[in-house]
């Protein structure tokens, strides 16, 4: 059995009892494995967990996407409750992210360093090949070639290096691809490197069909033929199962919604079964 479940995100779900916020976290199940993907930017999703009943704090793994606080800003609220998981990062992680506005510049990074790693005695794995196996059928990727040039980053999201300000260019962001009976099933944090880019990545490394296409999107920022053509990508007849949230956007989501039979919201609480 393998399930999937969205511990947070940030539309409430048919469960009332749930905390939302702005961020994303996911819980999967599979053969008798756990493992996180991204912990929200609070403890909210221990809180959640709790009231659906799923064991979160005996996760093998937490596999945190990439370095912005509404993805990892809950992963200090499980180390108080667990020590028993492995932290799994992109190169780069710890680089201070920000954003630029109108000339002033907000943190937007994670709220703990490697020193508090040292000091949880967390164990970290900074992922180094572009396709790494961390459970049987459970598959981290990172290193994203640039295949789509029309997929640009916004230029105020920026990294704090040594010699000042310089444009980010997520090189951090990780996506976790899991094997089922109908596909792959693939998680993503907010998808900076393009959507697009990353999932053609999937399949060419994997050599599976995309069955289903979870998290988010960052098309909130896409227009025109950009936008465009993630839609028409997630189109695909081979895409069973479509449901992309956090930061979609809500034009995107809407789109989705008229123009696609296979899009559902996937809000805090969904589940997912294969």
């Amino acid at each position: 059995m393998i399930r999937i479940t969205t511990l947070i995100e940030n539309s409430p779900g048919e469960h009332h009892g749930l905390r939302y916020e702005h961020g994303i976290s996911f819980f999967i199940e599979k053969d008798g494995h756990t493992l996180l993907f991204d912990t929200g930017q609070s403890g909210a999703f221990l809180s959640n967990a709790a009231r659906l009943n799923l064991p979160v704090c005996d996760a093998e793994y937490a596999v945190l996407s990439h370095g912005h606080y509404d993805h990892s800003g809950g992963l200090p609220f499980l180390a108080e409750e667990s020590s028993s998981f492995q932290l799994v990062t992109g190169p780069g992680f710890f680089t201070p992210k920000y954003a630029c506005r109108s000339g002033s510049y907000d943190y937007l990074g994670s709220p703990f360093d490697e020193d508090f790693l040292d000091e949880m005695e967390i164990d970290h794995h900074e992922v180094k090949k572009e396709t790494e196996e961390l459970l049987p059928g459970i598959f981290v990727l990172s290193r994203f070639p640039r295949i789509h040039p029309d997929e640009v980053i916004n230029p105020r999201f920026l990294l704090r290096t040594e010699e000042g300000f310089i444009p980010d260019p997520f090189d951090d962001e990780i996506l976790l691809a899991v094997d089922t009976p109908r596909g792959l099933a693939v998680l993503l944090g907010c998808a900076h490197p393009g959507m697009r880019t990353m999932l053609d990545s999937v399949r060419n490394r994997l050599g599976r069909p995309i069955a289903a296409v979870l998290g988010g999107t960052h098309l909130v920022e896409a227009k025109g033929g950009a936008l465009e053509k993630s839609l028409e990508y997630l189109r695909r007849e081979e895409i069973e199962i479509v449901g992309v949230s956090h930061c979609t956007g809500q034009t995107a989501a809407a789109r989705l919604q008229e123009e696609n039979s296979r899009y559902f919201s996937n809000v805090t609480g969904s589940s997912l079964f294969f």
